[in-house]
């Protein structure tokens, strides 16, 4: 067997980089799981793996089969998007991350910012947020940019306004993704595949604009795929995201995986608060005294109630 890395993910098959730089595209046989949960798909972009070389396909070059994934440093996992009983990794084995985002076109779901870093969180996974298009931005706008970069570099996330059509910012980015392996990640239309562009104008990735009829962003990349930029540094480029459930968690994993209410949850009366009607609950008090972000606890509060309703219609779908 060979060792290699997966570079490239299509959904049923896999680019498989070995050690000597060939590529090999590799299907999996079997189910993986991973904590017993069911999985779209067993490998992503990132993991380490052993092939074993198929002979007689009907492929054109040579083809292989994964055998065994090597074990994970960390992992970035979501609810798939379109089987809500199965879950989806979108990368593994990564340095650090970065959410690109805008204030507008389209306009900002600032929730989303706190939906991805939950998932983030568990693996303490650096993440930095990227404001995009800041040449189109108004004083309002910056406003609004400077009031979220408080909040969310106050918990220990940078954050950077950036503009791929004037090149703001790209200098800075490149020292941040320099010797890592990054995650570049963001909802559709946030200008993603221009900025990446910019980083390394090699890429030449596709872009599209945002729709006009519905001011939503517009999907350029289909599949997760690594790029090696040279000097130790790597990105995987992900499809833009939509949105983010959370079936698969508890209510205490995303009470856990907001930093700060952890942080402030020691001091808490029970140990199990979910800082929602309990008294003496400390994130209540320090939301109260303008320490824990309001905006953040809001965010909190309707992931939250997502997963009870799922888990109660779950519950009861059977009467």
């Amino acid at each position: 067997m060979k060792e290699g890395l997966i570079i490239r993910s299509t959904g049923s098959w896999y680019d498989v980089r070995l050690e000597g730089g060939e590529i090999i595209p590799c299907r999996m046989i079997g189910k993986f799981r991973l904590a017993g949960k069911k999985l779209t798909n067993p490998v992503a972009v990132g993991d380490r793996v052993l092939i074993e070389l198929e002979t007689g396909n009907d492929q054109e070059g040579e083809t292989g089969i994964i055998k065994e994934i090597q074990d994970r440093k960390n992992y970035v996992i979501r609810q798939s998007p379109r089987k809500k009983h199965f879950l989806h990794i979108l990368a593994a084995n990564i340095d650090q991350a970065l959410l690109i985002v805008t204030v507008v076109e389209p306009k900002l779901k600032q929730g989303f910012i706190d939906r991805f870093l939950l998932m983030t969180e568990p693996y303490d996974i650096p993440v930095h947020v990227v404001f995009n298009k800041g040449d189109v931005y108004t004083d309002e706008d910056l406003a609004v940019y400077q009031f979220l970069k408080e909040i969310y570099q106050s918990i220990g996330y940078h954050c950077y306004i950036s503009s791929a059509l004037e090149n703001k910012g790209i200098q800075q980015l490149n020292k941040i993704i320099a010797g890592k392996t990054t995650l570049i990640s963001g909802q559709s239309g946030v200008g993603k595949s221009s900025l990446l562009n910019r980083l390394h104008p090699d890429l030449e990735l596709k872009t599209k604009d945002i729709s006009q009829y519905t001011g939503k962003g517009q999907h350029t990349t289909t599949f997760a795929e690594m790029f090696d930029l040279g000097d130790d540094t790597f990105i995987i480029d992900s499809p833009g995201i939509k949105t983010l459930s959370f079936n698969h968690l508890e209510v205490q994993d995303v009470a856990h995986n907001f930093k700060e209410f952890f942080a402030a949850s020691a001091q808490c009366k029970f140990q199990d608060c979910t800082h929602r009607n309990e008294p003496k609950c400390a994130v209540k008090d320090k939301i109260e005294e303008g320490l824990i972000s309001e905006l953040r606890y809001g965010n909190y509060l309707q992931i939250i109630s997502e997963i009870e309703d799922q888990n109660y219609w779950e519950r009861h779908s059977e009467y």
